[in-house]
């Protein structure tokens, strides 16, 4: 039942949407004056409100998300019409799927509004300078330029190894020889730091001294590279403001994380052992229909 509800209520909003629909040019006018409790529909005696309809709008599918509000007002208010309207029947029984998913339901909402408010108070100023220190105060390591020659073959790679260390121009036989993207530009990469480029070629450039051409060609899933390590600098921090959204969502996961933790060791809670009940039993949806 509760499918076929939410599927007749989405086939409502799709059939609405895809007509024209009025600008609510009153409404605009009238926002002052509305409230959650503003009964926007009557069903029977049963009120509607413009909360409802809010609760709706939030929980749309992303590619409604995107519409206007003048175009969801029609759609958001039929698709709940219709529902209460199918919910009044004598056919609609409140089955025991259907008292168990209102539980499950609300479970899931309070446990949410508790994870939103235990979030927004944890970022602090106090709050993200810590963790910004936590995380940027010591040794950022080391950031890399290099350039590189890459070819199809090891022997091509050797024979350019060969080429450099009698005195050829590195630049050069880049430009003319390099397979990659760089190759028109000297195979100069520019700045990386970890984690930026694939692991043979970064183990590479790690054990090599800035002004270096690597002994050995490196292969990678891109072919064979011969490498020249130009100079390294220290890796600078970060300002906080650069890194302030990334640290405000570990601030929040980390508090998030250390509440769950201390309200569940202040609850008193058992569960089932451990092979008292088969896993199995998940996969009998029919138990809902007793």
């Amino acid at each position: 039942m509760p499918k076929t509800l939410t599927t007749l209520g989405a086939a409502a909003l799709a059939l609405t949407l895809a007509l024209p629909l009025h600008a609510q040019d009153q409404a605009g006018a009238q926002t002052e004056e509305l409230s959650a409790d503003t009964v926007v529909a009557t069903v029977n005696g049963t009120d509607i409100t413009l909360g409802e309809m809010l609760v709706v709008r939030a929980t749309l599918p992303e590619q409604y998300q995107q519409l206007r509000d003048d175009v969801l007002w029609d759609g958001i208010l039929d698709q709940l019409v219709q529902q209460e309207v199918l919910a009044q029947d004598e056919k609609a029984v409140e089955t025991k799927r259907v008292d168990l998913s209102l539980k499950t339901e609300r479970r899931t909402l309070m446990a949410s509004e508790t994870v939103s408010a235990v979030a927004e108070a944890a970022v602090t100023d106090e709050a993200l300078k810590a963790a910004y220190e936590a995380q940027y105060s010591g040794d950022q390591g080391q950031e890399f330029n290099a350039s590189h020659i890459l070819v199809e073959s090891e022997d091509e790679a050797k024979a350019i190894i060969e080429e450099l260390n009698g005195g050829a121009d590195f630049a050069e036989v880049a430009k003319e020889k390099s397979t990659g993207p760089s190759g028109p530009n000297g195979g100069e990469l520019g700045w990386f730091s970890k984690g930026m480029m694939v692991e043979p070629f970064e183990a590479a450039v790690a054990t090599m001294e800035p002004g270096a051409i690597s002994d050995a060609p490196v292969q990678t899933q891109f072919g064979w590279h011969v490498i020249k390590l130009n100079e390294t600098r220290a890796k600078a921090a970060p300002e906080l403001d650069e890194v302030r959204d990334q640290l405000s969502q570990q601030v929040q996961q980390d508090a998030v994380a250390a509440y769950v933790e201390e309200a569940q060791a202040g609850a008193e809670i058992t569960r089932t052992a451990a092979g008292d009940v088969d896993p199995s039993v998940l996969s009998n949806l029919e138990l809902l229909e007793d």
